[in-house]
């Protein structure tokens, strides 16, 4: 047996598989997808203007609206996971206890539930509009799991950094803010791309309390036209381009990343 082992990188998780030049199947797998998938809506809408064309014309403003979750949920998401993820690593008993019981119990209700107990349960006591509550309980949700990104990120730095800058005179809160986290950022920021890709197909969930995301949008024409299997297929193919889009886009950060350090 050779004492040498391979690093394998294990990349599981709800988003689209990020490709890698170093992995041709995969790499050429993302570009039939996506050219496919293009070529697939253009062919469609050149042969069959109606419906394709009228459900291209129809959808665009569900598009932002599920970036608008998207972009709003993952920023907040971020702020929270950077929070929970120090209080993860910190030594106070009591906010490492309540980031670890925050990740445990989020992590432990499924999304859509938080989405409905924020707008309906919450509701009862706190008027919340849809689209605000749609961010905020994703941001909670993802939130979570940012901690743990964040928190496995900082771990990874090596003790050495921290014992060289705190002889340097530096004292815990300079060193994690000026030697720390600017090398995690490099380490958690593939994942946090990942979660990206995860929380902008989740986005789709929020079509169930009335927010006029994609979905919503596509549901909308569906049952005023009755073009369902045309109205869907659409719908899936935008869902798939976008997310392919900018798993491409991580793949080359990530790239970018490996190549700095």
């Amino acid at each position: 047996m050779s004492t040498e082992a391979k690093k394998q990188i294990i990349d599981v998780g709800d988003g689209a598989a990020i490709p890698r030049k170093s992995d041709r199947g995969l790499f050429t797998a993302w570009r039939i997808a996506f050219f496919g998938a293009i070529g697939t809506i253009a062919y469609l809408v050149w042969n069959r203007p109606d419906p394709y064309l009228n459900i291209l014309k129809f959808v665009p403003d569900g598009i932002a609206v599920t970036f608008q979750v998207t972009l709003g949920a993952i920023l907040l998401a971020i702020v929270i996971g950077l929070i929970t993820g120090l209080g993860r690593i910190s030594k106070n008993r009591f906010f490492n206890g309540v980031a670890s019981l925050y990740v445990e119990v989020i992590r432990g209700i499924p999304l859509l539930v938080q989405i409905f107990y924020i707008y309906y349960a919450l509701g009862t006591i706190v008027k919340v509009p849809a689209i605000l509550s749609a961010i905020i309980a994703m941001a909670v949700c993802y939130g979570a799991y940012m901690g743990e990104v964040v928190r496995a990120g900082i771990e990874s730095i090596a003790k050495g950094q921290r014992e060289a800058a705190l002889s340097l005179g530096m004292n815990g809160r300079q060193t994690m803010i000026h030697v720390i986290l600017p090398q995690a950022v490099k380490v958690i920021l593939p994942p946090v791309g990942n979660e990206f890709i995860a929380l902008l197909k989740d986005s789709s969930l929020v079509s169930i309390i009335a927010v006029a995301d994609l979905l919503r949008r596509g549901r909308e024409y569906a049952s005023e036209s009755f073009t369902y299997f045309e109205t869907y297929t659409v719908i899936a193919l935008i869902y798939l381009i976008i997310t392919l889009f900018f798993s491409k886009i991580i793949g080359v950060m990530e790239e970018r990343v490996s190549v700095n350090k």
